[in-house]
């Protein structure tokens, strides 16, 4: 999630007045050096060996019915499960491109004006564990609905964790072994943990580095190798977290820096490389494990403010909601070449 406002929000802003506010806010960070970052290595102007290619736009949304893909979690059939942040709602895409609604979330009876840094309800973090469940978060600023919510595959939605009022839960990570979900809060600057049977979230790591700097801190989660890898969108940072043997959060360590409104993140299966969703600049970066980036898709390639990244075999799947643009919420596929 990136965006304050969309034109479908009922705000009054208007988009140049956003777009200056997030300009500002972007230009005004600089990388959090609480824990020794790596520098900013310039860009070079080759991904090496690896390559992103033959981008198409897949999937048409349609922006007046709301559909502003939020997050995704993939499927071993081909299918996959996306949260349409602005209209409430947890759908399942299917190979063909076609889509099928599973489950519309309560609106808040404020009509969630009060929800922190958005003034409306949204659907966020999708993840999808083996057995087809689907977790995700909610956020309205109200304590009847903020939080961890699980949708069994058949059943109804239900909240299984409460998460505070007044933060902003939006990245969603599972951990299948430890059986444990972790949920970025981009206000709150706060990864939370909670047990996949539900229960009181606890707050596993508060690090100064997940904190905002005027908008959104801790945004895109993942579980990877034994770490949760969590994105700053304000600061422009990878940071990981490693998760110590009494489950605990290690010290946070910045992977890489540089990146301006990233969003979300999606391992390649190379070590620690991985690709970074730039929604301010609609941009697809590559992120090296030394660091480095290069960009590897851009607007030409049709995206539009990119909120969600994730691979399928070779194939990269990267959902924009056209938060600032205003035009086309869209699924562009391409192909990584390792």
């Amino acid at each position: 999630m990136f965006s304050t406002f969309s034109t479908l929000s009922t705000s009054a802003v208007s988009a140049a007045v956003l777009v200056a506010t997030l300009t500002g806010t972007l230009a005004g960070t600089t990388p959090a050096s609480a824990s020794a970052p790596r520098p900013a290595p310039a860009a070079s102007a080759s991904a090496g060996p690896v390559t992103v290619t033959g981008a198409r736009i897949a999937v048409h949304f349609d922006l007046a019915g709301g559909q502003t893909p939020e997050n995704v979690a993939l499927a071993p059939d081909g299918s996959s499960y996306v949260t349409f942040a602005k209209a409430r709602r947890i759908a399942k895409l299917s190979p063909d491109g076609t889509s099928r609604i599973l489950a519309t979330l309560p609106a808040p009876a404020d009509g969630g004006v009060h929800t922190p840094a958005m003034g409306f309800p949204l659907t966020t973090g999708i993840v999808r564990a083996s057995d087809g469940t689907l977790y995700f978060l909610y956020a309205t600023g109200t304590a009847d609905l903020t939080g961890v919510w699980r949708l069994r595959p058949g059943g109804q939605p239900r909240r299984i964790a409460a998460l505070p009022a007044d933060g902003l839960p939006n990245g969603l990570a599972l951990d299948s072994r430890g059986r444990t979900l972790y949920a970025a809060d981009s206000v709150l600057g706060t990864v939370w943990s909670v047990p996949t049977a539900g229960g009181t979230p606890t707050a596993w790591s508060t690090a100064p580095e997940l904190a905002a700097a005027g908008f959104l801190g801790a945004n895109g989660l993942k579980f990877h190798d034994g770490s949760v890898w969590t994105t700053n969108t304000d600061r422009g940072t990878v940071l990981r977290i490693p998760v110590r043997r009494d489950g605990s959060a290690g010290p946070v360590r910045t992977e890489a820096t540089g990146l301006p409104g990233i969003d979300d993140i999606a391992f390649t299966g190379c070590g620690d490389q991985l690709l970074a969703a730039i929604d301010a600049t609609s941009e697809v970066a590559l992120v090296r494990s030394d660091g480095s980036h290069t960009t590897v898709l851009t607007p030409a390639d049709g995206l539009q403010n990119p909120t969600a990244i994730a691979l399928r075999g070779s194939t990269v799947h990267v959902m924009s909601a056209a938060w600032l643009t205003a035009e086309d919420p869209n699924l562009v596929v391409a192909r990584l070449n390792r």
